[in-house]
């Protein structure tokens, strides 16, 4: 769920009490007053372990140990029990518009109620099989040569269909930031990260055993006899084998200045030739543009190669499976059935998704900004938002007082901080302007033409951004999301209304739970605008260096210690944490919980020593940090996570910051020979 910005990766809700009230403000159940919430509770947590030992554990031992991952999942915990409160709300919501008889045609209950129920509508898409996807095969069999090869990437792309051999799409110039450009990126693989074509160990051999049977199977579904089916496995495999063997690795991709190519249209025509990339610009519909971003020009200028390279009866192997790919989520059971075997091996998880689900998931991916509406006015109050307003203020005055703080950094440096703090936009709850989505056409009995109209009309209006100023209300996640992100180009913290619930906030929680819970999410979101990427991009959005020379010395040797600290966190006994993968998300953590914790000591509570349910105010704040990331993990799901997610497994993200933090230590009477002990001089005091 990202666009071009790093973010706090959350999913999840918060059950709210729909019970009557008494007058004592105490809901009621069976005619009893229910026991006030217990913010931290004692009962997850495993107080036989010293929290110097095991913060982790600690914190959330007893009920890791008392709970397990459902076979629908791949993990369990906090977020994901959040997560199924509000994936049933939207489905409520879907339900009620979906039963809606008296909606009025091209209203928001209608077309988000029709296209739920197109999905919801198995009957049809059983009886229809892979018929959807005929003529679409067909043609790209009759494809005679390498121009028919490249007219039909074109096409997939602009109706639709997918995104084969390379990543394009339009977005913000990073050193002109009031300017939309195309983009090329490279592309064309399918299986997680280019890892899993390059090594060989026993995993990854059999994840792409899986990956070939999958291949295999969706072929012979369509007709292909069994044999033929098997060599065009290994035809798509070796294919995009070759893309990988070209494509940066995640850790190269996470420096914006390399990955920042700009060429004249005809100059990067020039270096791969056999795309014809002028011609090719203008039917993508990007015409009149003088010059193009390249993220990795190396793997254009071997592209340029494998097109003459490789066989067009190979081209058109490649093109079938990218359809196939794409499509078979929307297609009948065989094709899901054949999509979530190979997902399973790729995740361990023990039974699919509900279907329900998945169309309540896929309904807000497509229209969200239809959905959101009927989500903000049932579950996102005015006092929510008003509440969360005040959070975001008092975190960026904390923020402030820490950068005027900083013992390593000069003034002039300091200032431009400050001046960039200034000048985030905070987005909260949703869009002020609300996308209608006009032109995209949602038919109740057509699940897979919706879906095509909606990738088609998605594509369309990715492309009528080019010319135009750049749209500052558009949001890059929809009003249910429980989620936060931050975007360095437009250099805007954005929280969707989902976040603002409990494990993260609740109104009747104390402020050591709320500034533990979302206050370190607000600091992380504010934390990422000054990590090891979002530091190089200045108050404008422009990547732009604003450092002196001295202090960005001295960041980057407090990155590399952060770096080394993570680097030794192990996962399933002796797979390693990579620590330079998720350095921008571990500085996000380290920032935002000592930010966090300096405007919590501005509170009343704050300044207090008054102990609640045996805690004292500053065991609580850190206690509520721990306990959001409580959870447990599938170990397929946690070897895939290492390699692919900028984020730092959950237990580590509980303690990772933590240790840094004198607050931590005292709090928790931590001390030397205790297992998470850091001595004060090794603590990596950065934000």
């Amino acid at each position: 769920m990202k666009l071009k910005y790093s973010g706090l990766v959350i999913a999840g809700a918060v059950l709210i009490s729909a019970g009557a009230m008494a007058g004592t403000g105490e809901p009621i159940k069976g005619g009893k007053p229910v026991p006030p919430k217990k913010f931290i509770d004692r009962a997850n947590m495993d107080l036989s372990v010293k929290p110097g030992d095991d913060f982790f554990e600690y914190a959330n031992g007893t009920w890791l140990k008392n709970n397990t991952i459902p076979a629908k999942e791949t993990s369990w915990g906090s977020f994901m029990q959040l997560r199924d409160f509000n994936i049933n709300a939207v489905q409520s919501l879907l339900k009620k518009a979906e039963a809606d008889k008296n909606a009025a045609p091209g209203s928001v209950e209608k077309r988000v109620g029709d296209l739920y129920a197109s999905g919801m509508d198995s009957v049809t898409i059983e009886k229809l099989g892979y018929t959807p996807i005929k003529p679409d095969l067909e043609k790209i069999n009759q494809i005679k040569d390498l121009k028919g090869v490249l007219d039909e990437v074109v096409y997939m792309r602009t109706m639709g269909m997918g995104s084969p051999m390379f990543g394009f799409g339009v977005g913000q110039d990073s050193k002109n930031p009031n300017k939309m450009v195309v983009n090329f990126r490279q592309g064309g693989t399918s299986l997680p990260d280019r890892d899993y074509y390059l090594k060989s160990d026993a995993r990854v051999q059999r994840i792409q055993n899986a990956y070939k049977n999958y291949i295999t199977t969706l072929f012979t579904l369509t007709g292909t006899d069994e044999a033929t089916a098997k060599k065009n496995a290994e035809t798509v495999f070796n294919i995009e084998k070759n893309f990988a063997t070209s494509q940066m690795s995640r850790v190269e991709m996470r420096d914006p200045q390399k990955t920042y190519n700009k060429f004249a249209v005809a100059d990067f025509g020039k270096t791969i030739p056999e795309l014809h990339v002028p011609q090719m610009l203008v039917e993508l519909k990007a015409k009149g543009q003088d010059s193009v971003l390249v993220g990795q020009p190396k793997f254009f200028t071997d592209l340029n190669s494998m097109l003459t390279a490789t066989p067009v009866s190979d081209w058109k192997i490649y093109l079938q499976w990218n359809l196939l790919r794409n499509s078979a989520s929307f297609l009948s059971s065989p094709f899901v059935k054949a999509s979530f075997a190979y997902s399973q091996v790729l995740s361990g998880q023990k039974v699919q998704t509900p279907r329900w689900q998945r169309m309540s998931s896929l309904t807000d991916g497509t229209i969200g900004e239809l959905l959101g509406q009927l989500y903000v006015k049932e579950y996102f109050t005015p006092e929510a938002k008003a509440r969360m307003e005040e959070l975001v203020s008092n975190l960026r005055k904390a923020f402030e007082i820490r950068i005027s703080k900083l013992d390593w950094m000069s003034d002039a440096t300091k200032k431009k901080a400050i001046d960039k703090l200034h000048a985030f936009t905070p987005k909260i709850g949703y869009p002020n302007h609300w996308e209608t989505y006009a032109g995209l056409e949602i038919n109740r009995g057509s699940f897979f033409q919706n879906m095509r109209n909606a990738s088609k009309w998605d594509y369309n209006r990715m492309i009528s951004r080019l010319g135009k100023p750049v749209d500052r209300t558009l949001w890059g996640m929809t009003p249910p999301t429980v989620n936060a992100y931050y975007s360095p180009v437009m250099n805007e913290i954005v929280f969707p209304a989902g976040i603002l619930q409990f494990p993260f906030f609740d109104p009747k929680a104390d402020d050591a739970v709320n500034y533990g819970g979302i206050g370190a999410v607000i600091g992380h979101e504010m934390s990422h605008g000054f990590d090891d990427q979002g530091s190089q991009y200045d108050k404008d959005g422009t990547l732009r260096n604003w450092w002196t020379k001295e202090d960005r010395k001295k960041f980057e040797e407090k990155t590399a210690a952060l770096g080394k600290q993570y680097d030794a966190y192990t996962i399933l006994d002796t797979i390693h944490v990579n620590g330079k993968l998720t350095m921008g998300e571990n500085i996000g953590d380290l920032g935002g919980l000592n930010v966090a914790y300096t405007a919590f000591k501005l509170t009343k509570q704050g300044q207090s020593n008054e102990k609640i349910d045996g805690f004292t105010p500053d065991q609580r704040f850190f206690l509520s940090f721990a306990q959001i990331w409580r959870g447990k993990k599938l170990a397929e799901s946690a070897a895939q996570q290492v390699v692919t997610d900028p984020h730092s497994p959950e237990q580590y993200r509980a303690i990772g910051a933590p240790v840094n933090m004198d607050a931590w230590y005292a709090a928790f009477d931590v001390k030397p020979g205790d297992k998470l002990y850091k001595k004060p001089e090794d603590r990596i005091r950065m934000w």
